[in-house]
């Protein structure tokens, strides 16, 4: 396994691991509660974070 794809992890960690810390109703951004938007957010980031990952990835192009 490579360094980079324990990037991986971010997502997960973050959705799961942290969201009892991103636990409340307040304060609202964006017109949701925190814990929606921290979940959004991170589903949102996930797709950059996988693109990163497709990118470095020598199997992606190919390559053995």
């Amino acid at each position: 396994m490579k360094l980079y794809h324990l990037l991986a992890l971010i997502p997960f960690i973050t959705i799961l691991g942290l969201s009892s810390w991103a636990n409340r109703v307040e304060p609202y951004v964006l017109g949701m509660p925190f814990l929606l938007f921290w979940v959004v957010l991170w589903t949102v980031l996930s797709t950059p974070i996988m693109w990163i990952i497709f990118k470095l990835d020598s199997a992606s192009k190919g390559d053995t």
